[in-house]
């Protein structure tokens, strides 16, 4: 089983020789869910070796340009591959014109299994093979939300107590069913895995509420201090407001992305994000794969 995120393009706004526009694909398990695609997001996943039948769901957090303009092509080309499964379309409700224009932007045989999934308000919005789907709505200068995967907690076996108790085989898996007091002795709870993703956003308590005890945020990080006035007139963050809301929420994996054009220097970004957060630092680069972290 493979968990892990797939970089597919790092810009905001504007592409630059180095970047794509944003997208990104989360493996979760055998599930595939991808993320605001951006312009070019069909070229990038060819680059990257995944397939449209990878996409199980799709999470577009709002219908800025560099966020949905790549949707038709992947939407094209699940018609085009033959896709079957259901991908439903998480988009916020007031932008349903962009959705159709965009589904439709042009002639092609559509046989895509698109379904529809415009979000009205905050909470539960989807269940997954491996938990649920949570939105959440953001301060942006459209309507904007973040999302959240929630796996729920399970149960890991403790072989020294099963022996010790005389539980062997067939037996093990009767008492993961029937569960009891028994249960309680011979295993320990294994925490769910969490991932949040924060896009276009000025600094507000839903950030912090989504990143909540994630295992992995990706959020963006348009812009450094230096520009921290220019972040909150055009409703964006700073690394350093990035690095506090991941050190507020317990985040153990931060992911930086979305950047300016104007910047060339990744390192600057980590530097600033890490003065209010000590955990894992990642910025990310196009057509990288970022592993979820081992299990708490």
């Amino acid at each position: 089983m493979t968990r892990e995120l797939i970089v597919l393009g790092t810009a905001s706004q504007v592409p630059t020789r180095q970047r794509s526009h944003n997208a990104y694909l989360l493996r979760f398990d055998e599930y595939g869910v991808l993320f605001d695609p951006g312009e070019g997001a069909q070229r990038q996943m060819l680059l990257a070796g995944m397939p449209a039948s990878a996409v199980d769901r799709i999470c577009l957090t709002h219908f800025h340009g560099d966020h949905c303009l790549g949707l038709p092509g992947v939407i094209q080309r699940l018609s085009l591959d033959g896709v079957e499964h259901p991908v439903p379309v998480h988009f916020p409700a007031t932008g349903a014109a962009y959705f159709e224009r965009l589904r439709h932007a042009s002639s092609f045989v559509d046989h895509a299994p698109v379904e529809a999934a415009p979000i009205e308000a905050d909470g539960l919005i989807g269940t997954l093979p491996f938990g649920s789907l949570y939105a959440q709505r953001l301060h942006h200068s459209v309507d904007s939300f973040g999302y959240r995967l929630v796996e729920p907690d399970g149960r890991r076996m403790l072989p020294d107590r099963l022996a010790a108790a005389g539980i062997y085989g067939a037996a093990i898996g009767r008492l993961q069913r029937d569960g009891g007091p028994l249960l309680d002795q011979v295993s320990e709870v294994r925490p769910g895995q969490i991932v949040a993703f924060v896009m276009d956003t000025g600094l507000c308590p839903a950030a912090v509420e989504l990143a909540a005890d994630a295992d992995l945020l990706v959020i963006e990080a348009t812009f450094l201090s230096t520009e921290t006035e220019l972040a909150a007139i055009s409703g964006h963050l700073t690394a350093a407001q990035a690095g506090w809301i991941a050190a507020e929420a317990g985040v153990r994996k931060l992911v930086l992305t979305h950047f300016s054009q104007r910047y060339t220097e990744p390192r600057a970004f980590a530097e600033e994000a890490a003065q209010a957060f000590s955990g894992e630092i990642v910025v990310a680069e196009d057509l990288t794969r970022i592993p979820l972290p081992p299990r708490r």
